[in-house]
């Protein structure tokens, strides 16, 4: 049971019963709302809120918090109350690019400037390098866009926006009396204002702000959120003539603080439902994390399971079928796809109509067909489509699956639909993920292969704990994943095979660049000054006690200038054993996160941790989700800090090895317990200090300085060319 998952679901049902029994209190006035006919000082006269079409419980909701504040006539507020539809994300169909309105692209200096880290020390590069708002934050930004629009089209002198995920404190009408009544009242704002914050969060170490009153002050920037606020329509021209928006709109508005007249409630009378989740993704989270800002963060697992299953696929070759596997898996299916035939467990199972099926969705899989009026019947509730290449182009393999597919709950998915995600999700009643549907080279129908052990049965192994994950299978004695027989692919990425055999006598740049960041779980900063080429030695990888704002420690990190997609890579190393200390030698890319790992842990360093990470999607799909991946641990037999061995990672389409001084000693192949990542990655070599004291034990700093020696690197393996360098 996880329970953390558990004491949150507990939490959401505390909230909802508080809220939902607070409605028995009596209604309260708030002299802020009402038309101004009514009274000879400033009201506000409109409440919007801006709702997704497809949230339509989140309205119902808000609604029910509106009915508890009544206008100075006694009211309430539901009378003055517009919902506005939310731009939605999901209808992104690619990247957002710049217009009048948003610029997508923002920098870490941006961000810096509305919450410094002074104890962080990015250099004028990090500052300056480009980072492209998430779909979520440019809809957000459009949202707020929208209503600004609408409040200076309006007759209304001032106007409160609300997200729809918002819920209103206890005493929020006598508060916003007291503010309301500073703002008529003070010599300084004297009922005129362009923008008044009433929920907000502070950055964390306080807004550099100048106080007005007992219930207000004056910000020059530092305060993030912006799901609550009262806005006039002299602010709304102010801000619209000041676009496009950089960056997410919260970040953006503290930038402008200088040109607005900026007003605050000296204590937040909006906050965030805790029953609902939100739906925005952060894009600075990454860049924070590498300059050491961010020091802890919970497990990043992909939560969202599919409701309507077992999904079958079926389709002509050429029709996209691999591409619409890895739309199912992005939805969150477990997918088998491309094969002559399923692994003979799966399909008695199948068959059987058991829940214990390893897959929930099966995309072209031959010997499916024939026995598809089987499956109708076995399956009267499973949801089937049918690809095909061209809607001119239908041909009789097309028709006879069509006119089997009758009275059946199926749609047709054609090749050339310029919104498939819609097509899909339309059918599986679901939202598409914020990401462009993947575009892959249909790879065929691969036949099963015998499972055949080629490593040595001798080796010690040992499977801890895995990520709870749509793409990872639990552990089952009856299932060894599907070893299968990699079809003739044409890459579509522009590759050569390359050969590099690196004794380090000195740092080769055509090969390797330094690290200088860090990332959450490691309690050190990457610094290039922490590695050093010795002749006869090769490259030395120190860690030391140094402070450096962020961290206390300094490490050492160096990866592959180039990508690479399959190969072998090779690394001959003397790791050290200090305990808390890891020495790695993996392949890692980002967007969607994919890794294979070696890594040598400093309390046990007789044992290997291997381990993958995946996650669905094609170039730059916003899957980065993992906190454990599918570690396992192999017995090596000797100390790996006492002399150098060489370990290697063997990675093909359809299975991985890992190699110790030439031996397999683990392979891994398709769906055991992961499928291969499949996309390229870089190639790191490195050590740092772990925060977890159960991955290497706990750490000793007294064993400082120490080092994990890199003596060679071999790599043999398709380097992708077309693609532009790795950003680390």
């Amino acid at each position: 049971m996880n329970l953390s998952s558990q004491r949150t679901k507990i939490v959401k049902h505390i909230f909802t019963f508080w809220l939902t029994t607070r409605r028995i209190i009596p209604k309260n006035k708030c002299i802020a709302f009402g038309s101004k006919t009514e009274k000879d000082y400033p009201l506000i006269e409109k409440v919007y809120v801006i709702n997704l079409d497809r949230e339509p419980g989140r309205w119902t909701k808000i609604k029910k918090e509106l009915r508890q504040i009544l206008d100075v006539q006694g009211t309430n507020l539901t009378k003055i109350t517009e919902r506005i539809a939310a731009v939605d994300a999901n209808a992104f169909t690619e990247e957002p690019e710049k217009d009048h309105e948003v610029d997508p692209f923002y920098t870490l200096g941006d961000q810096l400037f509305v919450e410094p880290q002074p104890s962080t020390l990015p250099t004028q590069v990090e500052l300056n390098l480009p980072i492209r708002m998430s779909r979520a934050e440019s809809a957000v930004s459009r949202s707020h866009i929208k209503i600004w629009e609408q409040v200076v089209a309006s007759k209304y002198e001032y106007s409160l926006i609300l997200e729809d995920d918002i819920w209103f404190h206890s005493n929020f009408a006598s508060n916003l009396n007291k503010v309301w009544n500073d703002v008529i009242l003070n010599d300084d704002i004297k009922g005129s204002f362009d923008v008044l914050y009433l929920s907000y969060h502070e950055v964390r170490h306080g807004a550099p702000k100048t106080f007005l009153s007992k219930h207000l002050f004056r910000p020059e920037r530092g305060l993030w959120h912006l799901s609550g606020y009262v806005i006039s329509r002299e602010g709304a021209k102010k801000l619209i003539s000041l676009l496009p928006s950089r960056g997410p709109i919260d970040l953006w508005i503290n930038h402008q603080f200088e040109s607005l007249n900026v007003i605050v409630s000296r204590q937040s009378l909006i906050g965030q439902r805790m029953d609902i989740t939100s739906s925005n993704s952060y894009s600075i989270l990454p860049t924070l994390t590498k300059i050491g800002a961010i020091t802890s963060e919970g497990a990043s697992l992909f939560n969202i399971r599919p409701i309507e299953k077992p999904v079958f696929v079926l389709g002509t070759e050429g029709s996209g079928n691999t591409s619409v596997a890895m739309a199912l898996s992005m939805l969150g299916y477990r997918c088998c796809s491309d094969l002559k035939d399923l692994p003979i467990s799966e399909m008695t199972r199948l068959l059987d109509g058991r829940d214990d099926r390893i897959f929930d969705a099966y995309v072209n899989i031959g010997s499916l067909n024939t026995i598809l009026t089987e499956l109708i019947i076995r399956y009267p509730k499973g949801k089937f489509i049918l690809t095909s290449k061209k809607q001119a182009k239908m041909d009789s393999a097309f028709l006879e699956l069509n006119q089997n597919l009758k009275g059946t709950d199926f749609t047709i998915l054609f090749a050339d639909d310029p919104n498939k995600w819609q097509t899909i999700c339309k059918h599986l009643r679901c939202a598409p993920p914020r990401s462009c549907y993947p575009e892959l080279k249909d790879i065929g129908q691969r036949p099963i292969l015998e499972e055949k052990n080629g490593f040595n049965q001798k080796v010690k192994f040992k499977k801890t704990r895995h990520d709870n994950s749509p793409w990872l299978v639990e552990s089952k004695k009856w299932w060894q994943g599907i070893n299968s027989l990699t079809t003739e692919l044409k890459s579509d990425k522009n590759e050569n095979t390359v050969k590099i055999n690196d004794s380090f006598e000195s740092l080769d740049t055509r090969y390797w660049v330094t690290r200088s960041d860090t990332f959450t779980d490691n309690l050190a900063l990457f610094r290039p000054a922490n590695v050093k080429c010795v002749s006869g030695l090769g490259a030395v990888l120190s860690i030391k006690k140094e402070s450096l704002g962020v961290r206390n420690y300094s490490a050492a990190s160096i990866c592959s200038t180039d990508q690479y997609l399959y190969g072998k890579f090779e690394a001959t190393i003397q790791a050290s054993n200090v305990p808390g200390v890891i020495t790695g030698f993996f392949l890692y890319r980002n967007s969607p996160r994919q890794e294979i790992d070696i890594e040598i842990v400093g309390n046990q360093p007789n044992r290997l941790l291997i381990n993958v990470f995946y996650n669905p999607g094609d170039e730059g799909a916003k899957f980065d989700y993992g906190y454990r991946g599918s570690p396992s641990y192999i017995d090596l037999g000797f100390d790996a800090s006492k002399e150098s061995h060489r370990y290697a990672i063997q990675w093909g389409p359809n299975e991985i090895q890992w190699l110790v001084d030439d031996k397999i000693v683990h392979k891994r192949v398709v769906w055991n317990p992961s499928p291969i990542p499949h996309l390229p990655m870089t190639l790191h070599a490195n050590n740092w200090i772990t925060r977890s004291s159960k991955l290497a034990g706990r750490f000793k700093n007294k064993k400082l300085p120490t080092s994990s020696v890199f003596n060679k690197i071999v790599i043999n393996a398709n380097k992708v060319i077309s693609l532009s360098k790795v950003n680390i």
